[in-house]
């Protein structure tokens, strides 16, 4: 049997352990997956025995980046994210599976990217992640970051998309809402704008002039982003698939498995019940 974990701060809500189980069972692999919850001050210390205790783990908020000095093999879009969500502890190799299931939930929902224009709004962890792929797979990318200073360097370490200083109202095929706006606490974070159903990173002058808008948030299922995109009548999309795409992903890794997207949205259907 397969022992597997998600390691993060806080994990005890996580949807990984049921989104893995799924998909592991309906491969018909027998294993254990458990939520690891390990305060930040206590990780140097723990890092190593889960290399011992673990066939595989998944890696969440905040040590993507911390667990990578403990591997000896970075591999695919890893380095270049400067992060690792997924661990096959025999080989201490770091893979990152974001940004695959990123762009395996616009493909499967019928977004095309290459010729695109795509504005990004943050350029957080996820933010990066999109910008990369999406750059990688021929968009226009146009991303705009509160700080001004992480959004410079982002583009320093990756290029291939044009920083924002503010943004304005434009023609955009696609806009990707990678930060938290809508989910959480979200004082201080601009551009965005309060409705009377909740907060929005931007409002109906800009979405009115997009094709499609995708939210990153999956809880709630319909951000108030989303909402609004909805009532102009926009394709809208919630990140409820990539989460669980990126763990189709992981555990394809994790079993030598050669990925699907047919698959992959075939599981996701039936995990969703339909609703893909």
């Amino acid at each position: 049997m397969l022992k597997l974990a998600v390691i993060g701060k806080d994990v005890s809500k996580s949807l990984s352990p049921a989104m893995h189980a799924f998909i592991l069972g309906e491969m018909g692999v027998l294993h254990s997956y458990e939520a690891v919850s390990i305060p930040p001050e206590q990780f140097a210390q723990r890092a190593q025995a889960l290399f011992s205790r673990y066939d595989f783990f998944n890696v969440t908020i905040p040590f993507k980046a911390d667990i990578m000095p403990y591997l000896a093999h970075i591999e695919g879009d890893a380095r270049a994210f400067g992060a690792v969500n997924t661990v096959v502890c025999a080989t201490r190799t770091g893979w990152n599976t974001d940004g695959m299931g990123f762009m395996l939930m616009l493909e499967n929902a019928g977004i095309l990217v290459k010729g695109r224009r795509v504005l990004v709004l943050g350029a957080g962890g996820a933010g990066r992640s999109c910008i990369y792929k999406l750059a990688e797979g021929g968009a226009q990318v146009f991303a705009y970051e509160r700080s001004r200073e992480r959004l410079a360097q982002v583009h320093r370490e990756l290029g291939g998309f044009t920083p924002l200083g503010e943004v304005v109202p434009d023609r955009y095929d696609l806009i990707l809402n990678c930060t938290g706006v809508g989910m959480h606490d979200t004082v201080g974070l601009t551009p965005s704008v309060r409705t009377p159903q909740g907060e929005a990173p931007v409002g109906e002058e800009l979405l009115a002039q997009c094709g499609a808008a995708v939210d990153l948030i999956y809880e709630p299922k319909q951000s108030e982003f989303l909402r609004i995109a909805a009532s102009l009548g926009k394709q809208t999309v919630n990140g409820d698939a990539m989460l669980f795409y990126q763990a189709y992903f992981s555990d394809c890794i994790y079993l030598g498995r050669a990925p699907s997207a047919a698959e992959a949205k075939q599981l996701y259907q039936r995990y969703s019940g339909g609703n893909a």
